[in-house]
């Protein structure tokens, strides 16, 4: 399972940075939204995995640590946040120059 995960945020991370170096906007905030789920699921399995643990913990039960648990919560309502923020501003620059590149030097 370790591996899966491991897998799965080098493959989000890969296609973040690809998309981040793109010269629209649009890929831009795609591969900023995949860096995001990348960190989240990182952040989320640095808490262990217990398969056959219980929900709730008794005396000596092994869990999982529930503070990464926590981080990976606000860290998708802050990139929720931080996406709609820049979808936003990614509009508003279309509107004012009706280019969207990110590099205006730049074309592709």
């Amino acid at each position: 399972m370790e591996a899966l995960l491991a897998i799965a945020v080098g493959v989000l991370t890969a296609c973040g940075v690809f998309l981040v170096l793109r010269a629209r906007t649009f890929p831009v905030l795609l591969g900023l939204t995949l860096l995001s789920y990348a960190v989240n699921l990182f952040l989320f399995a640095s808490g262990g995995l217990r398969l056959d643990a219980p929900p709730l913990i008794g005396a000596g039960a092994a869990s999982s640590d529930p503070l990464p648990q926590a981080l990976v919560l606000t860290a998708i309502v802050i990139g929720f946040a931080m996406t709609a923020y820049l979808a936003l501003l990614a509009l508003r620059g279309l509107a004012e120059s009706a280019d969207d590149t990110v590099d205006p030097g730049r074309e592709e």
